[in-house]
């Protein structure tokens, strides 16, 4: 899989901790749009900010 495919959080650009930012970069959206969404999703009930914490726990940092 190449580095541009793969779900990474990049170290540059991180707001929190770089799980929306590395999202975007994975499915090519843009940073704001999937933080926005992320804050939208939030206000609906659901797990949304208990998967955001896994995925802080389970997404690696990008190779320097």
């Amino acid at each position: 899989m190449p580095a541009s495919q793969r779900l990474v959080r990049p170290r540059s650009g991180t707001v929190i901790a770089g799980v929306c930012a590395g999202l975007a970069d994975r499915f090519g959206m843009g940073r704001g749009t999937v933080r926005l969404l992320f804050v939208l999703s939030c206000l609906l009930p659901g797990p949304q900010f208990v998967i955001y914490l896994v995925l802080w726990l389970i997404m690696p940092k990008a190779a320097v």
